[in-house]
């Protein structure tokens, strides 16, 4: 066992990675492309970024490849986020051109690449098409949708259904979000990493210099959300809550930090009416971080005594499960994927409404004992059932599985 894997063996034990390499073993050499659009930015891209090393850690031959495409690309892509999610609307011809245009350009690119893979594992919408600019390839196709799809807005779902039928096998967070299919579908959750700089354990030094650098008082109650400035995380719910909250916890603060996705178009938009709704409160602050503050998240969540992820839509909310890792109760929108991680009076609590999320606030405030109890049971959880190893686990099981067909029985050892 080498060091990477002795480091992993330190967080989840060795049964866990001696089950890794039991299942790799069979896979050596195993041409795996995995494909977004983005490579910084979003859950997708953090968590590809620790599993492809990972995955060649354990002997498969893993890369990564990200298209490419212009404004009105990605403006069609974030409409196509919005109408999956269930907003009535629908991009316009010109973007739907592009996004066509787009997928065959950025094929032909990679056509040698996906072309000779034994497994491509296609994420999202953004990049469903490139199966169809790719009629040579050899290996079996898999589309992970990470997206919400229990309540599409229909005329999107039917123009994009011709794109992901062909597809070997799809691979969905939730039972809920998942679509009838003419081929197998798959549930997998996301996971995080334990050793990426967002989730290890931090010396009190860098969390109090944190503090420093962004004037929080650690004498006051600090809650925090996390996430990209977007509709569907409700930031603006998030400052409505704060402020009925203040109102009994005089002193409170508040901190939004997000960053910028190079595939979301409107996150600019957004910001800048979280800036106006913060009407130059001294004790909100909405921090716009470069995609390698990491640390800088980390020692936020540590520092906080709650974690907020009021979200209206979630495919699964990673900062809720990195969250919870810190051993901080959280409050989540009670969608999607949240449903799964949040429970209510175990690890945290699910709210609908910017009232119920003010009131949970209140009650774990006023009772310290509780959100300590909470916290403690809030990582136990993560660590059993949302980390990476659990998540490399179910992919090496599916390559294994698809690879074999319908066989009975597998042989991995």
């Amino acid at each position: 066992m080498n060091g990477l894997l002795q480091r992993y063996a330190g967080v989840v034990g060795d049964d866990v990675i001696e089950h890794l390499l039991s299942l790799a073993k069979g896979l050596a050499g195993l041409r795996v492309v995995h494909v977004n659009s983005t490579r910084v930015g979003g859950g997708v891209a953090e968590i590809l970024n620790k599993m492809v090393p990972f995955m060649q850690e354990l002997g498969l031959a893993a890369t990564w490849e990200v298209i490419t495409g212009d404004e009105t690309f990605f403006a069609c892509t974030k409409t196509f986020h919005n109408a999956l999610q269930g907003f009535a609307v629908m991009p316009t011809a010109g973007q739907l051109r592009s996004y066509e245009r787009t997928n065959a350009n950025n094929a032909e690119r990679l056509r040698s690449v996906l072309a000779d893979a034994e497994i491509v594992v296609i994420h999202d919408p953004q990049p469903a098409p490139l199966l169809g600019f790719v009629p040579e390839r050899r290996g079996l196709w898999i589309w992970r949708c990470h997206i919400d799809l229990s309540r599409p807005h229909r005329p999107v779902w039917k123009y994009l259904l011709p794109h992901v039928v062909g597809y070997d096998a799809s691979i969905f967070s939730l039972a809920d979000f998942a679509r009838r299919l003419p081929h197998p579908c798959y549930l997998i959750p996301p996971s995080i990493d334990p050793l990426a700089e967002k989730n290890i354990e931090l010396e009190a030094s860098e969390i109090t210099d944190v503090r420093r650098r962004f004037n929080l008082d650690p004498d006051r109650f600090l809650v925090t959300q996390v996430s990209r400035f977007d509709r569907f995380k409700d930031p603006l719910g998030v400052i409505q809550a704060y402020r009925l909250v203040k109102s009994y916890v005089p002193g409170l603060q508040l901190v939004l930090a997000g960053g910028e996705a190079t595939d979301d178009p409107e996150g600019a938009v957004v910001l800048e009416e979280v800036l106006a709704a913060a009407e130059r409160d001294p004790d909100v602050r909405i921090l716009l971080l470069p995609a390698d503050a990491h640390r800088t998240i980390n020692a936020l969540q540590r520092a906080s005594d709650l974690i907020l992820q009021k979200s209206t839509r979630e495919g699964f909310g990673l900062t809720v499960t990195e969250g919870l890792w810190k051993g901080k109760p959280v409050i989540g929108g009670n969608v999607g994927g949240i449903r799964l991680q949040v429970h209510d009076h175990q690890t945290g609590f699910l709210v609908d409404t910017p009232e119920g999320a003010a009131l949970r606030m209140r009650y774990l405030l006023s009772h310290r004992e509780i959100r300590e109890r909470m916290g403690r049971t809030a990582r136990l959880f993560v660590q059993e059932n949302f980390l990476l190893t659990r998540h490399l686990l179910e992919y090496l099981a599916l390559f294994h599985g698809l690879r074999k067909g319908q066989d009975d029985r597998i042989e991995v050892a």
